[in-house]
């Protein structure tokens, strides 16, 4: 019996030191996420570039999650419920490490639109869709160590506006481009960058699904709430 409360201790400690990690990793994508956006709106080639190498530390700690994670399931031999703890910590590290790739993406971008002359108020409308993505991201780590499945379900349902909020500045630059040929390599650049944010917004959501299974022992029934239309208005249906 001691021995059983000795390992479960155990366990506890080193689960409580990964979870720190990827609350640290958090904090690192959500501040690459607000100073990348940032850095485009306000043509900073500096701040772009230390986002850009600020990336290693995160993937440093992505890798350490999932060494510290194996070694957690090979010395403390969790039960069915540890273990799905554990497997949901490197799922959630998967997903902010890709978080701080398409962070990094936008970085490497806006130092080639501070060449180019600004798309009207688009680099704005690009930080407002970033900052409601770092809100999502944080309230769907909130809610991992809380355990709470509503503020989950609810970072679920904000990404539709992520969604609407890259329709919006999808026809904007569709616009732009139709009016005047040369803004088009700005644009396309642009849009990329919009495209990397939603994306975000789909990894936020996905940890927040990854939490609803942890906490309730499945996933969500309904279908995931989406409102990214772009693939209906390009030829071909291509998303």
């Amino acid at each position: 019996m001691n021995n059983e409360r000795h390992i479960t201790t155990a366990f506890d400690r080193d689960l409580e030191a990964i979870q720190a990690m990827i609350m640290k990793m958090g904090g690192l994508v959500e501040a690459a996420i607000s100073q990348s956006a940032l850095a485009l709106e306000a043509r900073d080639e500096e701040l772009a570039d230390q986002v850009r190498k600020a990336d290693k530390a995160i993937d440093a700690l992505e890798e350490l999650i999932n060494t510290e994670s194996a070694r957690l399931i090979a010395l403390r031999g969790p039960n069915a419920s540890d273990l799905r703890t554990v497997l949901t910590v490197m799922k959630i590290a998967a997903s902010l490490e890709r978080c701080g790739d398409y962070a990094k993406n936008l970085a490497k971008r806006s130092s080639v639109l501070v060449q180019i002359p600004p798309i009207g108020g688009s680099a704005g409308s690009i930080r407002r869709m970033a900052k409601e993505v770092e809100l999502m991201l944080k309230d769907a780590l909130d809610a991992y160590i809380q355990r709470d499945a509503q503020l989950a379900h609810d970072v679920r349902q904000r990404d539709r506006d992520v969604d609407q909020m890259y329709n919006a500045l999808f026809r904007e630059f569709l616009t732009h481009m139709m009016e005047d040929p040369r803004k088009i390599t700005a644009c396309m650049h642009l849009h990329f960058i919009a495209k990397n944010i939603e994306r975000m917004g789909d990894h936020a959501t996905g940890i927040a699904e990854q939490v609803i299974y942890l906490v309730t022992g499945s996933m969500p029934d309904e279908a995931r709430p989406k409102g990214d239309t772009t693939s209906f208005e390009l030829p071909g249906g291509v998303k």
